[in-house]
């Protein structure tokens, strides 16, 4: 014979933290061992919002399950209690009380939304590190979410009350709810002053105070619409906070009050610029220099390929000697420059060269143990450091193929 569902406290009080049950069966949930009971303070994972956790007498509680036929099965850590004992639940508080804080938060977030943006909700999730509401929406900009985030805290201060109930049918039909119920029976439903009005099996607070604070921690595009991160209570006020140490540490580091951060960040951007473009004037002019010195002796020789080795040179400079020696038409560029953790090399041809860089470059990787390869105008490659890339680079000149 089937056992009854489990009897859920937690629509009666939402800050009922310890309570007494007893054991009407074993079960398995997943392939794990779990125990039902008569009468649960428990909150298992449904609606977007996670399980609670907790201990069963001295068994840890470590996850809080729903099957579908509404029974709710405690996962348990160690050894299962006999059927038929009576044991002490007890709910971790400060897990709850985060649940609450953000299940709270997410409606009345949801109805701010609504309301500022017409931007309706389709799902929200009320997960372990983040909390995302998905709206039906393809764009929202950062105005209209401050403006939302400074709506919900309002209410959050005026302190409102809030009921969880289930009404009566004719209750339910003259409900200004803000979506339509998942379920046809048993409708629970949070009013939350007379800001939001939504079905919900969840865990709330009983006051918008309790909630705390409420932030929209970021905005981005998803599936076509747009997706809101937010956080609340706690976890808002720990974000908050850390936040708050980086902005102090920046000002310490600049020198100037937290406010004047983004001022000082912004000098010294302009100031990166500023270096940026001087150290690329410096690199033209070095890399002028040496591409010039090399064509010199390569024309001395009466040679068109121009095979060079530049110490320490970054990739941007390689690139920009071969750019300067190509830029005589007639002539080819094979470079190397040493870098940390291997070789890097070039392979590069004027416009009025026929020669296939691309080619030339995988077999010349090829033979010293690298990669490497392109297009027949250019290519670039990896070898393993302390190749003698003039070596290499004569030799694969050398041999059929080119």
């Amino acid at each position: 014979m089937a056992t009854p569902r489990s009897s859920p406290l937690y629509h009666d009080d939402p800050k009922l933290f310890s309570f007494r049950g007893v054991v009407v069966a074993h079960e398995t949930h997943a392939g794990r061992p779990s125990v039902r009971l008569d009468r649960t303070a428990f909150y298992p994972e449904s609606g977007g919002q996670m399980a609670d956790r907790g201990r069963l007498d001295e068994a840890a509680v470590v996850d809080v399950q729903v099957d579908d036929e509404g029974r709710i099965h405690h996962v348990l850590e160690g050894p299962l209690p006999a059927i038929g004992a009576e044991v002490q639940g007890t709910i971790d508080k400060p897990r709850r009380l985060v649940h609450m804080a953000q299940h709270t938060g997410q409606h009345m977030l949801s109805r701010a939304l609504a309301d500022v943006a017409r931007a309706e909700t389709v799902s929200s999730r009320l997960g372990e590190s983040a909390c995302t509401i998905d709206l039906d929406v393809a764009a929202l900009d950062e105005r209209a979410a401050a403006e939302a985030e400074a709506l919900v805290n309002a209410v959050i201060d005026d302190d409102a009350p809030i009921r969880a109930f289930f009404p009566s049918e004719d209750e339910l039909r003259a409900l200004p709810l803000r979506r339509q119920p998942k379920v046809h029976d048993n409708v629970r439903v949070v009013v939350i002053g007379d800001f939001d009005v939504s079905p919900c099996g969840g865990t709330h607070c009983t006051n918008t105070a309790q909630v705390g604070f409420v932030r929209i921690d970021g905005l981005e595009r998803y599936k076509g619409k747009m997706r809101v991160t937010f956080s609340a209570g706690v976890r808002a006020r720990t974000k908050l906070s850390r936040e708050a140490d980086v902005v102090r540490a920046l000002a310490r580091d600049l020198t100037c009050g937290p406010e004047d951060v983004p001022a000082g960040i912004e000098k010294l951007r302009r100031e990166l610029d500023e270096a940026r473009q001087a150290l690329g004037r410096v690199r033209g002019r070095v890399a002028a220099a040496i591409a010039d010195a090399l064509v010199k002796d390569a024309r001395e020789r009466g040679e068109r390929v121009v095979i060079g080795v530049l110490d320490d040179a970054s990739l941007d400079l390689v690139r920009a000697v071969a750019g300067r020696i190509t830029a005589e038409g007639d002539l080819v560029a094979l470079l190397a420059g040493e870098a940390e953790g291997g070789t890097i090399v070039l392979a590069a041809r004027g416009s009025s060269s026929d020669f296939d860089c691309g080619a030339f470059l995988k077999r010349a990787a090829t033979a010293a143990g690298g990669r490497g390869g392109g297009r027949p105008e250019r290519a670039e490659g990896r070898l393993p450091a302390g190749i003698d890339w003039k070596t290499i680079a004569a030799a694969t000149l050398a041999t059929p193929g080119r």
